[in-house]
């Protein structure tokens, strides 16, 4: 399960670009949210602090985490990274969930958007219980399904300018995107990673992780 270059290189770039982007909602300038959820926004700038400081953190180093030259060459910056990863999605994470009851869209687009939410929680912590226990394929199993889940911030973006050019309904393209977003990146993530008939099953291995070891 290797990532080639040059998917990471767009990979990167897309997280790269959607962050610096997004990075405009920290200042928490009325100017910069999309009119529907102007006030919504106002009336709940800690918990949208919150989500856009995790989601930043997330997209700004998840890619670097799948680099194999920085995992072979430097473990324990690996393994920083690793970190900062996990407290951006954990953080990024809860403000999802404060935020998906408040999304615009109705129930349909707020239960979208509370189940990423859940599923970005849950992927983060098994990818972290399995580095703990030193099950390494397993913990990057469900770190690549994790960052699929935080490279939702990418392709909702990218569905949303299509469904802009298309000259879409915006709320009905904004509630099918509250699910289409993730839920395609999270199934990709799954096969990609999944355990191939016949080949051995190597996170069956454990490996002993030794704190400020280089064992990762």
């Amino acid at each position: 399960m290797r990532i080639t270059r040059a998917g990471w290189a767009v990979m990167t770039v897309l997280s790269t670009l959607i962050a610096l982007y997004a990075a405009k909602y920290a200042s928490f300038d009325p100017d910069t949210y999309f009119s529907e959820q102007r006030a919504t926004y106002l009336a709940h700038q800690l918990p949208l602090g919150i989500h856009i400081f995790g989601a930043l953190v997330a997209l700004a180093f998840g890619p670097w985490q799948f680099s194999a030259r920085l995992r072979e060459r430097s473990p324990r910056w690996h393994r920083r990274i690793g970190v900062a990863y996990l407290l951006g999605c954990l953080v990024g994470g809860i403000g999802a969930l404060l935020m998906a009851p408040l999304a615009y869209g109705g129930v349909v687009a707020r239960l979208g958007f509370a189940c990423l939410g859940v599923a970005w929680l849950a992927t983060g912590g098994t990818g972290l219980r399995m580095i703990l226990h030193g099950r390494v394929e397993e913990h990057r199993r469900w770190m690549v399904r994790s960052f699929a889940l935080t490279f939702a911030a990418v392709t909702l973006r990218l569905m949303l300018a299509v469904a802009m050019v298309a000259r879409l309904d915006f709320r009905t393209s904004y509630t099918v995107i509250a699910w289409l977003c993730w839920v395609p990146n999270l199934l990709l993530a799954w096969w990609f990673t999944r355990v191939r008939p016949g080949r051995p099953d190597r996170s069956l291995v454990r490996v002993k992780v030794v704190p400020g070891g280089e064992d990762l």
